[in-house]
C-alpha cells in the first residue's frame, strides 16, 4: 500500500496554485480510491482530544462549539457527543460531502469556509474552538495569519484547544507538515486570548511523535 504521507507529498509537489486548491485536490483524488488522506483518522489525537474533555468535564449544554479544519468529521462527532451545539468546517467541498456521507444523522452542520475567509458573524462566536492539526498543515508564511483568524472564533470566556505536532530539533524547509515551535504557539496569546495551560506531551505519550497541547481563555 503506498504511504498516504508520500502519496500527499507527491500531489502536493505537483501542485500549481494555492492551498485551498491543495486540499481539494487530495480528498477529491482519495475520494476517487486513488490514495488515503495521511491526517483524516488519527487515533492519537482524538485520544488527547477525549482524554482533556474527559479531565475538564466538559458540559456543552448551551453552549456553542466549531472545529476547524474538520475533514471527514471525527472531532466533530466527539464534541457534538458532549452537548454542544457544534459546527465543523473545512476548506474541501469533498471533505464535507464525506463528512456528511459518513454522518448522515449527524447534529453537527457541516459547512464549507475559507479559515482566512470565515464568515463574519463566527468573530467571537464559539465557546470552544477545537483546532487539532491544521494550522501545522499550512506553510510558516501564513502561520501568523492562520493562528490570528482561528483565536477570533473564541467567545468572551470561551476556549480554544490546540492539539498540533511540535517542532523537534532545528527548522528546516520541506514539504509539510510544518510542526509549531513553542514560539508559534504562543501567537494564539498574542492575538487576544491567554494560555491556561501549555503541556509538551512527550514522545513516549504520543505514539512516537511529540505533540502540544495548548488550552486559552479569552
Amino acid at each position: 500500500m503506498t504511504d498516504p504521507r508520500a502519496w500527499m507529498n507527491r500531489i502536493a509537489a505537483e501542485h500549481q496554485g494555492d492551498y485551498v486548491e491543495l486540499f481539494e485536490k487530495v480528498y477529491a483524488a482519495a475520494a476517487a480510491g486513488e490514495g488515503e488522506v495521511p491526517w483524516a483518522e488519527v487515533a492519537d489525537r482524538h485520544r488527547v482530544l477525549r482524554e482533556w474533555a474527559a479531565e475538564r468535564k466538559l458540559d456543552g449544554t448551551g453552549k456553542k462549539a466549531l472545529v476547524v479544519g474538520c475533514g471527514y468529521g471525527h472531532d466533530a462527532e466527539f464534541v457534538a457527543t458532549l452537548g454542544y451545539d457544534t459546527t465543523a468546517f473545512d476548506v474541501s467541498p469533498t471533505a464535507i460531502d464525506v463528512a456528511k456521507s459518513k454522518h448522515p444523522d449527524s447534529p453537527v452542520t457541516y459547512t464549507v469556509a475559507n479559515l482566512l475567509e470565515a464568515p463574519a458573524e463566527w468573530s467571537q462566536a464559539f465557546d470552544l474552538v477545537v483546532e487539532i492539526a491544521t494550522v501545522q498543515a499550512l506553510p510558516r508564511s501564513r502561520r501568523r495569519e492562520v493562528t490570528d483568524a482561528i483565536a477570533g472564533f473564541v467567545a468572551p470566556g470561551g476556549t480554544l484547544l490546540v492539539i498540533a505536532k511540535k517542532q523537534q530539533g532545528p527548522i528546516t524547509e520541506g514539504p509539510g507538515p510544518w510542526p509549531l515551535t513553542r514560539e508559534e504557539l504562543a501567537a494564539f496569546g498574542e492575538a487576544g486570548l491567554v494560555e491556561v495551560r501549555v503541556q509538551d506531551l512527550s514522545a513516549a505519550q504520543t505514539s512516537g511523535e511529540g505533540r502540544w497541547l495548548a488550552e486559552l481563555r479569552r
